[in-house]
């Protein structure tokens, strides 16, 4: 879980630099999700039954998953092109609150009231840590600088639809090997960019093709990561570690953009880790 949080974050990171060189969303959902497609397939024809049988039991639930997997794509791709990393976090940081609540309804896990306190405190450390860059953002004549309100719906659709990946990935978890939970997705995503990013499609660098293609093998690395962690437990055990995200943002924050954070992000993170750690000892007990 930790891995495929820490890795979306590095997808995220990577979209927004693709995005601040002015690459559009479709282009860079094609690529990415013809990348993954490819290695699949690739994968399947070096060694046979590569990944398991791409064959389900549950085609409605890989459906939907397909589906919403797709809209996170493009929503979160969409919002960090008009939010800063930390504001679109702010509202990414709801989904462990969502996943509690969907797994309760559509799971029926009923999540200990346990999970709830402590998904409370990592969200106290997320604001923690994000409060005085937000508060801080003045803009023009001593106003306060507002980013769009599309920038956060995007965020919040993302943060919707990524939540019920959460819940979806806990139903197919009695399915064997990772195939399909790749091949799907990657699938629907190439049909449904190939008309729209041939439409708009500018001849990239090689820099922003390889990123693209790293998007893919990012992409697809997190999304075995986040599979396989729900195969062992229960989205209620899991939600608050979605909290971890705002370390590694900190981390790619560093790595990109060479931001040193500052005192109360740290305080946030510590905060955070402390949240994660606790709630696997309840669990633990449990």
């Amino acid at each position: 879980m930790l891995a495929g949080i820490g890795l979306f974050g590095l997808l995220d990171a990577n979209s927004k630099l693709l995005s601040s060189a002015g690459h559009e969303v479709w282009q860079v959902l094609l690529v990415r999700f013809a990348a993954l497609l490819l290695v699949v397939l690739c994968a399947r024809a070096l060694i046979p039954g590569w990944g398991g049988a791409l064959g389900t039991r549950f085609p409605r639930l890989h459906a939907a998953r397909s589906l919403v997997m797709l809209g996170s794509a493009i929503c979160f791709f969409q919002a960090f092109s008009l939010l800063p990393l930390a504001e679109g976090y702010l509202v990414f940081f709801t989904s462990p609150f969502l996943v509690l609540a969907l797994s309760a309804w559509f799971l029926r896990e009923r999540p200990p009231a346990v999970a709830w306190a402590w998904c409370a405190v990592g969200f106290a450390g997320v604001a923690i840590g994000l409060a005085p860059g937000l508060v801080g953002d003045a803009g023009p004549a001593g106003g306060t600088a507002s980013p769009p309100l599309l920038g956060y719906l995007y965020a919040l659709g993302g943060t919707c639809c990524y939540s019920a990946v959460f819940v979806l990935n806990r139903q197919l978890r009695t399915e064997p090997g990772i195939g399909r939970v790749l091949f799907w997705p990657s699938l629907l995503g190439f049909a449904v960019m190939l008309p729209l990013g041939l439409s708009q499609w500018s001849t990239p660098t090689a820099l922003s093709l390889a990123q693209m293609v790293g998007n893919g093998l990012i992409v697809g690395a997190a999304t075995v990561c986040l599979a396989e962690a729900f195969r062992h437990a229960t989205a209620s055990r899991l939600a608050p570690f979605g909290y971890s995200g705002l370390v590694w943002s900190l981390t790619w924050d560093f790595a990109f953009w060479g931001r040193i954070p500052l005192p109360a992000m740290l305080a946030g993170a510590a905060v955070v880790v402390f949240a994660c750690i606790m709630s696997e000892r309840a669990a633990a007990r449990r």
